[in-house]
């Protein structure tokens, strides 16, 4: 009996461990490419992570704009606003790239892929 707690404390440990190792921090400068039915662009995003929230500040040619999002696990969402219009990046993380796709207050949408710049 007190070998099969054990057992399962151990899994349970090394579970929690190996996903604490795999936590991603967005924390830092990304350049992004744009695809959209009305154009393309590269805005550079500044992420700063709290947890899972994240601010920051969007820089492109829509102009420039504060950032608010959240990181749950490896699902990204920004948003920002631009002259009241809602724009939002849906998608995924990983350390060092993000992708997704992105909605320009429903005037147009596409999608975007980013690296992390060194």
């Amino acid at each position: 009996m007190k070998t099969l707690l054990l057992f399962f404390l151990l899994i349970f440990a090394f579970g929690f461990f190996a996903q604490a190792q795999t936590k991603i921090d967005l924390t830092g400068t990304w350049t992004v490419d744009v695809q959209t039915d009305m154009g393309s662009g590269n805005p550079t995003f500044v992420l700063k992570q709290e947890g899972e929230k994240i601010t920051g500040t969007y820089s492109g040619s829509l102009g420039d704009s504060q950032v608010t999002g959240t990181l749950k696990g490896n699902v990204l969402h920004l948003e920002f606003s631009i002259q009241g219009n809602r724009i939002t990046y849906d998608g995924t993380a990983t350390e060092s790239s993000i992708s997704g796709k992105v909605n320009l207050a429903d005037m147009a949408s596409g999608t975007f892929s980013g690296k992390r710049k060194s």
